[in-house]
Parts: structure tokens; sequence; C-alpha cells
């Protein structure tokens, strides 16, 4: 009760809420961070894809970090990962799709190759992750693999994004029509 290990007791349960109130004011900034950086380069894939990426991103952090507390939380105290799971799926999947269809000819290096792959697995393993969460409420079993599924889908959609921006640079096409196009634009506006 006296001394430093009092002291300790006393302030510590005080402190360790104070850092859980900072760590969810500064998460969605840190989970959006990366999505946020590729888009505000000059890799044309990511770069045209701004808007998309910080959701993708941030539903990918989300869901992954429901995907560990479905791994390691008991099935009765597992409500709020399978909501995150649901939320961060939702978030995941709409922003993905949304790359791979909005940006014309720039969506191509996302839905072909490695990359394309890549998403596709993502989609299917964030699909069969929410839906074992959703349905294997008393099965530690399911919801272990929903869990599993959540993080091997964030780990190939990070890489799918990754790997369709890299296509995108290095092949010549990604750049140079869609700057005809703005030149043409341009022209007929004048």
């Amino acid at each position: 009760e006296r001394g430093v290990l009092g002291v300790g007791r006393r302030l510590l349960p005080g402190a360790g809420r104070a850092a859980g109130l900072v760590a969810a004011a500064t998460a969605p900034a840190l989970a959006t961070y990366t999505g946020v950086l590729l888009a505000d380069t000059a890799v044309p894939s990511w770069h045209e894809a701004y808007p998309e990426l910080p959701t993708i991103f941030a539903g990918s952090a989300l869901a992954s970090g429901a995907g560990v507390g479905l791994l390691a939380a008991p099935c009765a105290q597992a409500g709020p990962a399978r909501r995150m799971a649901v939320a961060g799926a939702a978030l995941e999947l709409w922003g993905a799709h949304r790359v791979e269809t909005r940006l014309g000819l720039l969506s191509e290096p996302y839905r072909t190759g490695v990359p394309g792959r890549l998403l596709r697995a993502g989609r299917t393993l964030t699909a069969a992750g929410v839906l074992g969460a959703l349905v294997g409420r008393r099965s530690r079993l399911l919801s272990g693999l929903s869990g599993a599924a959540l993080l091997a889908a964030s780990v190939a959609t990070r890489f799918g994004i990754f790997h369709g921006g890299v296509a995108s640079a290095r092949d010549p096409k990604y750049t140079v029509v869609p700057q005809r196009a703005r030149v043409d634009r341009r022209a007929a506006g004048r």
C-alpha cells in the first residue's frame, strides 16, 4: 500500500485508461495513413485511387483487428469483434470494388495478373471470415478460422493494392493514355 508499488497501483489504472483514449483517438489516422501515402505519389493507379485507398486501408485494419479479436477472445466475449468484422469488411469490399471499377484504364492493373488474384482472394477470404464470424457465434473453431481468414484477407488486399500500383508504374500506357486524354479534354474546352 505504501512506497513505489502503492503509488503505481493507484496511478497505473488511470494512466491505462488515458492511454486507451489516446489510442482510440489516433487509430483512424494511423489505419488510413498508408493509403494516404500511396495516393500521394506519381504511381498512376495509386494516385487516381486517392478517395478509396484510405477507406480500403481503414476497412482492412478494422477487419484484421476483428480477426485478432476472434482468434483471442472467448466466443461469449467476441460480439464486438464480430461487429468490427462486419464494418471493416464492408469498408474494405466497397473500397476495393470502387478501385477495380471506377478508374477506367487505371483499374486494369487491379483486375489482372498477381494484383487481380490477390484482390479476388482478399474478397473471398473477407466474405468467408465475416460469414464464419456471424454463423460461428458458439464455435471456438469457426471463430478462430474466421479470424484467420480476416487476417489473411487483409494481407491479400494490401498486397493486391501494392502490386497493382507497381504494375501501373511499370507500363507506360497507364501514364501516357490518361495524360493524352486530359490534354484532349483541355483542348476541346478551349
